[in-house]
């Protein structure tokens, strides 16, 4: 059985305008994670996630390997899971 985690992240560099929320749900897509990804006012990304620990280390991996994406800083905090979550989406 699987050890299902859920974090909230905050990601900050060069990830408005580069991708970064395609990516991120694409990513999340393939490997059957959810959640969601959205930009903030202050040009940065904020992301809740929720599959294995390797699942999410994949994602964030597979964001970062994008073109024009840059992390600079990633601040992670573990929270509650979310019961009956389906799918990744993009907010706004």
């Amino acid at each position: 059985m699987k050890e299902i985690t859920r974090k909230h992240l905050n990601f900050y560099g060069s990830v408005q305008g580069v991708g970064f929320r395609y990516r991120a749900r694409h990513a999340a897509d393939m490997l059957g994670v959810t959640g969601w990804v959205r930009n903030e006012y202050d040009g940065s990304v904020t992301m809740e996630i929720q599959g294995t620990e390797e699942e999410i280390d994949q994602v964030v991996a597979m964001i970062n390997q994008g073109r024009y994406v840059r992390i600079d800083y990633l601040d992670v905090k573990r929270i509650p899971l979310v019961v009956d979550e389906t799918g990744f989406k993009t907010r706004r």
